[in-house]
């Protein structure tokens, strides 16, 4: 493991300065077998699985990077419990207004065990991306990585006020926990080659959205961009 000490410049947008890597963590959010892999709940609404396998690579690399630099690691996943008793009512709505059911919800079971249930397999983050001792695990109710979980007392305790968000999907739970992150004072920089959405337009925009007027909720960069600045610290 690399030394965490120093600062080191990053290209992001809307401006490029640097960064202490002592004070900054690697967030990886819901890079969970049901959103990623064929059969699982993503998959079953649906989309195209594909579209976030884009990100795998970015995320592998930055994962890498991050580990021989020294910066801390946290990994997320949205789940709930077996009993479901933190499932709001207009998360797991079973059925549309005209009466008709939803596909797959909650709960229910699929190809990788029930969908979203924390200790299924597909709840469980995918191999290549799997946590290592000493990164941390946050298992989330919501969206948001903050909501409902101790993240924050996390990233107080060890001193972080920069995040690398990275995951899926783009536009929500990306979006939603560096919403959360800026409200809180954490400088967000989105890796945007390492988030996927199953919707072009969606992750165009919501990386737009992070870095417009000023930066109102962060920064955006590339993996390649935020590798080589690991690579510069932990070579030096």
């Amino acid at each position: 493991m690399g030394s965490t000490t120093g600062e080191v410049e990053l290209k992001m947008e809307p401006v490029t300065h640097s960064i202490d890597l002592s004070e900054t963590a690697l967030v990886m959010i819901d890079m969970q077998r049901d959103f990623l892999e064929p059969g699982g709940f993503g998959e079953m609404l649906g989309n195209d699985v594909s579209k976030l396998q884009r990100a795998v690579k970015p995320c592998e690399d930055l994962l890498e990077a991050a580990r021989k630099a020294g910066i801390f690691i946290i990994h997320t996943r949205e789940g709930h419990r077996p009993d479901m008793a933190d499932v709001h009512l207009h998360k797991n709505i079973k059925k549309n207004a005209d009466g008709t059911w939803k596909p797959p919800t909650i709960g229910e079971m699929g190809p990788m065990g029930r969908i979203l249930i924390r200790g299924e397999v597909g709840h469980d983050i995918i191999p290549s991306l799997y946590p290592r001792v000493g990164e941390p695990i946050i298992d989330k109710p919501g969206k948001g990585s903050f909501y409902g979980t101790d993240l924050d007392v996390i990233l107080k305790a060890q001193k972080i006020h920069n995040l690398l968000l990275c995951g899926v999907t783009t536009e929500v739970c990306v979006h939603t926990t560096a919403r959360e992150a800026n409200d809180r004072g954490y400088h967000c920089i989105v890796v945007g080659d390492a988030c996927a959405s199953f919707f072009d337009e969606f992750h165009r925009v919501a990386l737009a959205m992070i870095s417009a007027q000023g930066g109102i909720f962060g920064s955006v960069t590339d993996s390649q961009s935020v590798v080589t600045a690991l690579n510069s610290n932990a070579d030096g």
